[in-house]
């Protein structure tokens, strides 16, 4: 107990001394108070906040701090990894195994297990690599980030919005819209190739021992960076990256690209960065281009990461997109097309006219993923929008109900029951038009108007983005 209390009040120093001298800020660092004072003229030196910084091991070890992180991974669900262990049976496994694992990362002992490999398509094509640990590695992964992070959170740059606490991808659209108001309305948008495969494992540790003291906790954190990858039944060793999908890989990506965040502050750019997608503002194109070289030389010369010369581009802002949106040269935030496109592409997985499923499971499959496409655009000014989808998804739904009638006489029948007139309800049965185009006529529209749609649930993007923008 004895020993918790001194690690807990070695972090507490860390933090209102050293930790708390720097803020950031949405443009540079502030610092403040005389203990940051002191920082900033040498005062305290980088080898005495490591020195507090020992014994982080024990508060990563803490079973307070494993069940929380337990917890977490439990909410984040997901796939067994390469032992096959469900995250329903760790909570048992750890009953039975928790202070042999203690011990083991104690003492630096622990050999993580190999990370299982799956690609996925990306939307501009190609591939993404996700790394899935096993559910054992994801908790001690997670269990490490939940110490770290609060000590590195407090250096970290305001311009900087991906994987923080009380940070979204929202407020950094809005903060480029602000850039963009304010006349700076060319980007200079850097494309990092394949960050999360390329980063530099020496580079990072070095980063890492600036700050942490505790050399069995960045032992720990090397093994993980250097676990197996199984590809297709095949282990190979990893000799760069961070495994993309791992608790532990956000907070080491930041590590990474905060070195580029202080270098844009040091230069006096305008900027926002989410995760590895990065966006400079200036006034003007022959300012972009040579920003671009500049920051394209740190990043490859300095950083030892890869920028992408095919995507990375200067152009207006209204030419690329960030985030999913489009910053209009008034600073107005839109949907981007490939965004809509993408968006539509899944609407239509989600109806399919063969799926051998009721309209009302289509309906509760549907508004998840309606709900969570407004949420995360609701900064976008697209009232028009958001009406025109609402009217072609009840579109795409009348289609399958009308097809699930399937005979002349059912189909009728069920008009009728809707409120069409029996003989407007014939002519429309007996008619040789496709489903398609059935969907569209009146009676269709009469049958299943917008009223009998919000009675079976479904969710309205209209609706909902106008109560969001009250």
């Amino acid at each position: 107990m004895e020993r918790k209390q001194d690690i807990a009040y070695q972090l507490e120093l860390f933090f209102n001394g050293a930790g708390n001298a720097v803020h950031p800020s949405s443009d540079s660092e502030v610092v403040s108070g005389a203990e940051g004072a002191k920082v900033q003229q040498g005062g305290l030196a980088g080898e005495q906040r490591r020195a507090l910084m020992h014994g982080l091991m024990e508060v990563v070890c803490a079973e307070e701090n494993m069940q929380r992180a337990y917890k977490q991974v439990k909410r984040n669900k997901g796939v067994s990894g390469i032992d096959g262990m469900e995250v329903g049976e760790y909570a048992e496994w750890y009953t039975r195994n928790g202070d042999t694992l203690r011990h083991l990362l104690l003492s630096g002992s622990y050999m993580p297990q190999g990370v299982k490999t799956v690609e996925i398509p990306k939307p501009n094509g190609g591939v993404r690599r996700l790394g899935i640990p096993t559910v054992i590695d994801r908790v001690i992964q997670q269990a490490i980030a939940q110490v770290l992070s609060p000590i590195y959170e407090r250096t970290f740059s305001g311009c900087s919005y991906g994987f923080r606490l009380g940070r979204s991808a929202q407020q950094a659209v809005r903060k480029a819209s602000e850039y963009v108001s304010e006349g700076r309305r060319i980007v200079v948008d850097i494309d990092l190739k394949n960050f999360f495969d390329v980063v530099n494992h020496d580079r990072l540790m070095h980063r890492l021992s600036e700050t942490i003291g505790d050399k069995v906790l960045l032992k720990v954190i090397r093994r993980y960076l250097q676990s197996g990858i199984m590809i297709n039944g095949v282990m190979s060793q990893r000799t760069e990256g961070t495994p993309q999908g791992s608790p532990l890989s956000p907070l080491l990506s930041n590590i990474v690209l905060d070195e580029l965040d202080k270098e844009l502050e040091r230069r006096g750019h305008h900027f926002v960065r989410y995760a590895d997608d990065c966006n400079i503002f200036v006034r003007s194109q022959k300012a972009g281009e040579r920003v671009l070289q500049s920051i394209s030389n740190f990043i490859e010369g300095k950083l030892k990461l890869k920028v992408n010369t095919e995507k990375s581009k200067v152009c207006f802002s209204r030419e690329t997109k960030f985030l999913g949106y489009t910053i209009q040269l008034d600073g107005t935030l839109t949907i981007s097309w490939a965004s809509i496109k993408r968006f539509k592409e899944k609407i239509r997985t989600l109806t399919r006219r063969n799926c051998g499923r009721s309209l009302e499971q289509i309906i509760c499959e549907l508004n998840p993923a309606l709900r969570g496409w407004l949420t995360y655009y609701k900064e976008a000014k697209c009232a028009t929008l958001v009406r025109n989808l609402d009217s072609w998804i009840r579109r795409k739904l009348r289609c399958i109900r009308l097809k699930q009638c399937k005979r002349v006489y059912s189909l009728q029948q069920f008009l009728e029951r809707q409120g069409v007139r029996k003989w407007q309800s014939w002519i429309f049965a007996l008619s040789g038009k496709g489903w398609w185009r059935k969907s569209g006529t009146p009676q269709a529209h009469e049958a299943m108007g917008t009223v009998w749609f919000n009675e079976l649930g479904l969710y309205s993007l209209s609706l909902n983005y106008e109560a969001l923008h009250h």
